[in-house]
C-alpha cells in the first residue's frame, strides 16, 4: 500500500478515536447533569449516516478531522426558552464539569493506552543490562574534569562493582549532589589499565530529576549509528546523506547514538563536521553544516536533520502496579514537555512553524504504523491524546478552556455576560482559529518534499 494511503487512513482512524473519546467525555457528563444532547457527531459538515436514539442524533459527518457534541441552548446566539434541559439552564459548576470532561477523557485514554502497553509490550533498551561503557563525555562536564573519556568501561561506581547502566543510574540517583569514587577500565597502547578518580554528581535539573546520562552518555550499541530517515531541506540531506547510511564517525570520533551525536554537535558550537559514511561497500566522507533549530520537542540546538534507527531493545511485560507507575510517569513528563512548548510559543522562544497539522500528523501516524510492533503507534496515540486534552484547555473561546474561562468570569461577576458580547468574542475567536488552522496547513504543505527544492 502506498505510504500516502497508509498515512491518510491511519490519521483518520487515530483522530477518529481521539475525537470519539473526547466528545464522549462531554456527552456522558452532559447526560449525567441532565443536559439534552441534540447531536453527537464524528466529523464536521454534511451528515453521511447515523441513527437517532432518544433526543440525540448520533452521526458520522463528511469531514473526519474533528467532531462535536451539540447540546441544547449551548450557543450564545440561541434564545433561552427556560427548558430545564438546556445547557445554559444548568449551574455554572455543572457546565464547567461538562467542559472539563472532554480533555479529562483524553488524559484517561492516554493513561489507559500506556498502562496496557507496559503490561503487554514494554520495550527496554538492551544497554541498560549490559556493561557501563561510556560513548561520549561532554566537554567541561564534571565527568570530563574527572578524567573520564569516551570508550571507558566503568568497573566500579561507589560501592557497585562492574555495574550495569541500570544499576549505575539507580546508584547515581541515590548519590546525587555528592562525590563518589569511580574506577574505569581503559585501553592504553593496547594494554588494559584501570584508572581511579572521583566524580561529583551535581544536580542541575530544575525538577530534581537527576540523570547521570547527561554527563556520561552510554554506548547504546556496539554498531555505528544508522540513518532511518533524512529530513528534507536540512544539512544532512544537503550534504548527500541518505536513508540507511551508517555514520562511522564524526570528525574522527566514533559515536554510537543520537544523544552522543547531539552532545558532540553542541560542543562544537555549530562548526562544520566531517561525517564518515558507509553506504553498502562504499566508505566516504561528507561535510555537513549544522543549523540551530528546534528538535520537534521544544528543545533548541544544533541539528543535522535525520532520524536514526532505535538501539537494540528487549520486550518485557510489567505487572499492573508497575505498569500504572510507568504510565503516570510517561504522561506527566510528556504533559510537561507539551506545556513547555506552548509556553515557548507564547513567549516567542520557539518557532510556530514547528507545529503540525493534519498532514504532519498523517506523516507521523503513517511512519508509526509502518514500524514493527505496537509501541510506536500506541505511544503516538497517547501523545496525540495528551496534546488534544491540553490544547482544548487553553483559555481560548470556542475551545473548552475558553468556555470555562468565561464561566469563571461570570461566576466572579455573579451575573451572565451580555449575549452580544459573548457572540462577538466567539466570532472573533472562530476567525482567529480558522486563520491559524490555515497557517498550520500551509506550514504542513511547505514541508513536503515536493516543495523542498523551492527553499534556499
Amino acid at each position: 500500500m502506498p505510504f500516502a494511503v497508509t498515512a491518510t487512513l491511519s490519521m483518520l482512524v487515530v483522530l477518529g478515536i481521539m475525537v470519539l473519546v473526547h466528545e464522549f467525555g462531554h456527552f456522558i457528563v452532559a447526560k449525567l447533569c441532565g443536559v439534552r444532547v441534540e447531536v453527537f457527531s464524528i466529523g464536521f459538515g454534511t451528515r453521511l449516516l447515523g441513527f437517532r436514539r432518544g433526543d440525540t442524533d448520533y452521526r458520522l459527518s463528511l469531514l473526519p478531522l474533528g467532531g462535536y457534541v451539540k447540546m441544547s441552548g449551548e450557543n450564545p446566539a440561541e434564545q433561552r426558552t427556560g427548558d430545564p434541559g438546556e445547557f445554559a439552564a444548568h449551574p455554572r459548576w455543572q457546565r464547567m464539569l461538562i467542559g472539563l470532561a472532554g480533555p479529562f477523557a483524553n488524559f484517561i485514554l492516554a493513561f489507559v493506552l500506556m498502562t496496557g502497553l507496559y503490561m503487554m509490550h514494554n520495550e527496554v533498551d538492551q544497554y541498560l543490562s549490559g556493561p557501563a561503557i561510556v560513548d561520549f563525555v561532554p566537554q567541561n562536564s564534571a565527568a570530563a574534569h574527572s578524567g573520564i573519556q569516551h570508550g571507558d568501561r566503568i568497573v566500579q561506581f561507589d560501592h557497585d562493582h562492574n555495574p550495569t547502566w541500570e544499576q549505575l543510574r539507580i546508584r547515581a540517583a541515590l548519590d546525587v549532589n555528592s562525590t563518589v569514587p569511580i574506577t574505569v577500565e581503559r585501553q592504553v597502547n593496547g594494554e588494559t589499565q584501570q584508572i581511579s578518580t572521583h566524580l561529583f554528581l551535581a544536580d542541575s535539573s530544575k525538577d530534581g530529576d537527576f540523570d547521570i546520562e547527561t554527563m556520561l552518555i552510554p554506548r547504546f550499541q556496539s554498531t555505528p549509528l544508522r540513518v532511518q530517515h533524512v529530513e528534507s531541506g536540512y544539512p544532512a540531506q544537503k550534504a548527500g546523506v541518505k536513508d540507511n547510511d551508517y555514520i562511522l564517525s564524526v570528525n574522527g570520533v566514533e559515536l554510537h547514538s543520537t544523544p552522543a551525536l547531539v552532545a558532540y554537535l553542541q560542543q562544537q558550537s555549530g562548526a562544520p563536521a566531517t561525517l564518515t559514511i558507509k553506504r553498502g561497500t562504499q566508505v566516504f566522507p561528507v561535510t555537513v553544516h549544522p543549523i540551530w533549530a528546534d528538535d520537534g520537542a521544544g528543545h533548541m540546538g544544533y541539528r543535522l536533520g535525520f532520524n536514526a534507527y532505535l538501539p537494540p531493545f528487549k520486550v518485557e511485560q510489567l505487572p499492573f502496579p508497575q505498569a500504572v507507575k510507568h504510565s503516570v510517569t510517561f504522561n506527566l513528563h510528556n504533559s510537561g514537555y507539551i506545556l513547555d512548548v506552548v509556553h515557548r510559543l507564547f513567549t516567542r522562544h520557539s518557532n510556530v512553524q514547528q507545529l503540525q497539522g493534519p498532514i504532519g500528523i498523517a506523516r507521523q501516524t503513517g511512519e508509526a504504523v509502518s514500524m514493527p510492533g505496537w509501541q510506536p503507534i500506541i505511544g503516538l496515540m497517547a501523545l496525540i491524546s495528551l496534546n488534544l486534552g491540553i490544547m482544548n484547555l487553553l483559555p481560548i473561546p470556542i475551545l473548552d478552556g475558553g468556555m470555562i474561562l468565561l464561566l469563571l468570569v461570570e461566576g466572579t461577576l455573579r451575573r451572565d455576560l451580555n449575549q452580544q458580547l459573548k457572540e462577538r468574542i466567539y466570532q472573533a475567536a472562530f476567525i482567529v482559529l480558522i486563520l491559524f488552522f490555515a497557517f498550520i496547513m500551509l506550514n504542513d504543505v511547505s514541508k513536503l518534499s515536493l516543495f523542498s527544492k523551492l527553499k534556499p
